[in-house]
């Protein structure tokens, strides 16, 4: 299993919707010894509760690869959502593509330069844009406007290393991912939002359709051959370099998983015809919830979103919610247990003031004082520390992170020991390749860690000699290109 370099993370997640403190109370006067103890219990409690020893890991991992086949067949489970892509590429395409990626906090633009199998990637550039925090819950023309006009920018752009043949539409593979109902290739439409999105006017409509109109009155001449979502093209990307890529996962400020099913498992695409026989799925497994440990803090997160009861795996293991759930741990000690001493620090009651990469530049603090840590609970929060207090609090942001990296590596292992039942050994029995990307797994050391010791203890030393993890940066974007090419109109050409 590969180990990435530490790099710089994500953008800050999206705004929380503030609501009332929950934790207001303190009792005032009482001996240090006792404001301790009371620290020491609430640790003590949340470790317990947030235990993710091999029988739960077990659980998690059959009650989501139960949930898969339900999917598939319609039933109830998770979400289980036909990409309509059944063909990937085959290092052939040629030509110039473009992708749009929307997934998070921002969007990124991109235009690939392809040259057949013996040049493959030519050229690639892009740019990445920050999402306006008031364009999340602003109006579909709104949204879809700004993200054309970044399009219409990179297009516009004078190099020499980009050429549109004379008389070609410019393609795109377009990476939305959140939910939505597809039912071909180049059409979908959404289903809700998630990610702390609320865009009034969308859901419900093609949103292929509404990229369309905001081209067109940004003067754009394109059109969208593949509408996927990051994982799904992150699975395109990686496989273009490596065949055995089976499974893509998305672990960044959401997360997403998304795997190459048989036709003939897919019940609910009974009479479907495909090229290839297979298709690939994507489970939106971040609205799994069984089996899951749970604590009273993540019930108050969950209570304060925008979706309370809807996608608690995500909120229990992605980047949006780890830092979080650390923050309000840290206000039931600091109003309970007076970890911060007599008062409790006024930012603290702040939604989001920490961070995850708060908490991976905490956890990489190696110095003998913890200085670090007790420098960014200041900068972040205004809090004061104590050398007792800092180590208190790595302890909880280990406990949590510890349990968010665990649960991701059940869950990989619930996609392949679905596939593994299906192929009758043959996943666990030759090379297999996971490819991931997102923020949280390239700079999170500790949570990739405990991700792949989860892994690793589910299906035991032999089998995971077999089975390789990588990271695929940047997969997403070069894939939904791909993906362009792939579905193009003038794919004759090729």
């Amino acid at each position: 299993m590969s180990v990435i370099a530490v790099g710089s993370f994500l953008p800050p997640p999206p705004p929380y919707r503030r609501i009332k403190p929950r934790f207001t109370t303190m009792v005032s006067l009482r001996s240090d010894a006792v404001s301790v103890a009371e620290t020491s219990s609430i640790l003590r409690k949340l470790k317990e509760e947030c235990a993710t020893p091999l029988p739960v890991l077990r659980q998690v991992a059959d009650a989501m690869s139960a949930d898969m086949r339900a999917g598939l067949a319609a039933a109830h489970g998770l979400p289980m959502i036909p990409s309509f892509v059944e063909d990937l590429p085959t290092g052939n395409e040629k030509g110039l593509f473009y992708a749009l990626d929307l997934g998070g906090t921002y969007f990124r633009v991109l235009r690939v330069q392809l040259g057949g199998n013996n040049e493959r990637v030519v050229a690639t550039d892009f740019d990445q844009v920050s999402i306006p925090p008031q364009l999340m819950s602003a109006t579909c023309e709104e949204l879809f406007d700004f993200i054309a006009l970044g399009l219409a920018k990179l297009a516009a752009k004078d190099d020499g290393r980009f050429n549109l043949s004379p008389g070609k539409k410019g393609e795109i593979g377009f990476t939305f991912s959140f939910p939505v109902r597809q039912t071909s290739i180049d059409s979908g439409i959404l289903v809700k939002w998630t990610k702390g999105f609320a865009v009034s006017g969308a859901a419900g409509r093609d949103v292929v359709a509404c990229l369309n109109e905001a081209m067109e009155r940004q003067g754009l001449d394109m059109r969208v051959s593949a509408l996927v979502n990051d994982a799904v093209a992150t699975l395109a990307g990686a496989e273009y370099w490596d065949n055995d890529v089976a499974v893509a996962i998305i672990l960044g400020t959401g997360t997403n998983a998304c795997y190459v099913e048989q036709i003939d498992a897919i019940p609910k695409l009974q009479g479907h015809v495909s090229s290839s026989g297979k298709m690939i799925i994507s489970t939106e497994w971040g609205a799994f919830s069984k089996r899951l440990p749970s604590t009273e803090f993540d019930r108050a997160m969950d209570a304060a979103s925008i979706n309370p009861g809807e996608q608690i795996f995500e909120k229990t293991i992605s980047g949006m919610y780890l830092g979080e759930i650390v923050r309000l741990v840290l206000l039931e000690m600091a109003a309970t247990g007076e970890l911060f001493g007599k008062s409790i620090p006024e930012n603290l009651y702040t939604p989001f003031i920490l961070g995850t990469p708060d908490l991976c530049a905490m956890q990489q603090d190696k110095s003998g004082d913890l200085q670090g840590v007790g420098s960014l609970l200041y900068d972040k929060a205004r809090v004061e520390s104590t050398f007792s207090a800092r180590k208190t609090v790595l302890e909880v942001c280990d406990t949590i992170v510890k349990r968010g990296g665990s649960l991701a590596g059940a869950g990989i292992v619930a996609i392949l020991q679905k596939m593994e039942e299906d192929s009758k050994g043959v996943i666990f029995g030759k090379r297999t390749v996971v490819a991931i990307d997102g923020g949280l797994y390239e700079n999170y050391p500790q949570y990739r860690t405990y991700m792949q010791d989860s892994v690793k203890e589910l299906i035991g030393s032999e089998k995971s000699n077999n089975l390789v993890i990588e990271h695929s940066k940047d997969g997403s974007g070069i894939g939904a290109a791909l993906l362009a090419a792939t579905n193009s109109m003038y794919k004759h050409d090729f």
